[in-house]
Order: structure tokens, then sequence, then C-alpha cells
């Protein structure tokens, strides 16, 4: 019996999104890879665009500020500049050791990471995902899988790399692991990490697993978690977060926790992808 012309045509919206759905499960892979690249690559102009006119439009808001306001950023910018030209100065000496006692050890040498500053240009974020979009891809040699790092520790890495753009993961996302490990620990004992389900306007937090019975902390007393260097993805020493609290597991031979990561990690405007020097 054929339904009704008035039931029919409140029927038929959900009856085109049962073929869309249905065409796009039977279409093959090399397909959907080709048609969701070719989608990104199209709208990936206007995010960009977008990106361009939002820092015209701080451009010119800085542009309205008084000169009084202007020589006090600039006194504060010479002295920030004058303790990086130290910092700068203390690392090239921490440098010049460093290759010394490698030279005397007859240690591996080992190549640094290229650093690839972006600016970031949509944010994309929900229960599931934590995502930037930043304005580099393969016309700067972006590379899948670099670690993405900023002034507050990690990231995240590169998940995608398209024409002129990227995105990059980032660490609060549940899709993303790192092994790190508790600042102090003379042991280097490595700890899994994992991204959480992060509501959208929360802030953002991670899980850890296989944590040592020895190590403690709370909101009070909280432990930095940084990364491990294990398996030659991060470097070593990175800001992963902070460990808020720990509790035993169920079989009794670890600890699991919960990390509280940087706020700053949703409201960044500028990153800087380490791209490693194998992938030059």
């Amino acid at each position: 019996m054929p339904l009704p012309p008035k039931r029919f045509d409140q029927a038929k919206p959900f009856l085109t999104l049962g073929f869309v759905v249905a065409g796009w499960l039977i279409l093959p892979v090399v397909l959907k890879t080709f048609l969701r690249a070719s989608f990104f690559e199209f709208q990936a102009p206007m995010s960009v665009a977008v990106s361009y006119a939002r820092d015209l439009r701080e451009y010119w808001s800085l542009r309205l500020h008084s000169n009084r306001e202007l020589i006090e950023a600039g006194r504060d910018l010479g002295r920030l500049t004058a303790s990086y030209e130290l910092n700068v100065q203390e690392n090239a000496t921490l440098r010049a050791e460093i290759a010394r006692l490698q030279d005397l050890l007859r240690l591996p040498t080992f190549a640094p990471f290229r650093a690839e500053h972006a600016r970031v240009a949509r944010r994309d974020f929900s229960g599931w995902w934590q995502q930037l979009v930043i304005r580099k891809g393969r016309n700067f040699n972006i590379t899948v899988g670099a670690p993405v790092i900023f002034s507050g520790g990690l990231v995240g890495r590169i998940a995608e790399v398209h024409a002129y753009t990227s995105v990059v993961e980032l660490i609060s996302s549940p899709t993303l692991r790192v092994a790190g490990v508790v600042e102090g620990d003379i042991e280097n004992r490595p700890i899994s990490f994992q991204g959480g389900i992060n509501p959208s306007f929360a802030s953002p937090r991670g899980a850890i697993e296989f944590v040592p019975l020895d190590i403690y902390a709370s909101p009070e007393v909280k432990r930095r978690l940084v990364t491990s260097g294990l398996g030659g993805v991060y470097p070593a020493g990175l800001t992963i977060g902070q460990i808020v609290k720990v509790d035993t597991s169920t079989d009794g031979l670890f600890k699991t926790g919960e990390v509280e990561l940087d706020p700053r990690l949703s409201s960044l405007s500028e990153v800087t992808v380490l791209v490693p020097p194998e992938q030059e």
C-alpha cells in the first residue's frame, strides 16, 4: 500500500539521507579518501582567508592604542628580549658542553628537530576529537606524525597534511597516546598517557595508566608529567600536564590517575611544528 502524499513528503528527507548513507558505505575506500581530501582542499582556502582576516582585525585594533600604551608595551618587550638573549647564551654554552662530552665519550650525536612556526587557522573541538588546523602543509615540508609544541609544552601531533594546511591532533583527544614520566622520578619509569572525552567548554584533561605504586599526587600536591622520549616521536622533557589524582588500579599492580592539561590549548593562536631531521 503506497504512503499518503503528506506522509511521503514528511519521510522524503529521511529517505534521501538513507540513500546517501548507503551510497557512501558501498563506495571504495580509495574513492572515499580522495573525496575527503578533495573536500578538505576545497574548504581550506576559506579557513585560511578567515584566519588572515582575523589577523588583520587584530592589527587595526592595535593601531587604536595610545602612544603611552605602546611605549609601556615596548618597555616590557625590551625586558623580555634581554631575558631571552641571556637564555640563548646559556643555551649555546650548554650545547657546546654537550657536544664536548659526546665527542669525549664517543656518544652518537642526535640531529635536532627543525622548528617550523605556524598560525592556527581553525579550531575543531568536540567530545570525541580535539583538533587544530594550521596554515602550513606540504608547502613547508610538514610531515604526518611530527610533534607540535608551544610555550607550555606539548600540543599534539600532525594527523593530516594537505597542500597549504595541516591538521593537528591535540593531546586532549581520546585517540592520542603518549609515553611519559613523572618529573623527578630517578628511574624514569614510563607511564601511558591518553586524552579523554573533553566537553567543548571544560578544562582539558587526560588519563594515565601503569603508574608506579610509589607515585603520589593530589590537587594540592601536583606532579608534572613530561614526555619520556621513548619511540623517538616526541623529544624528552616536554610538559604534558599536571597529575592531580592517582588511585590504585583493580589489579593492585599499578595506579591510574588523572592529568590536568594546560587550559591554553583551546585558545592557541600560534604553534611550533618539530619536523624530524630524517623527513627533510
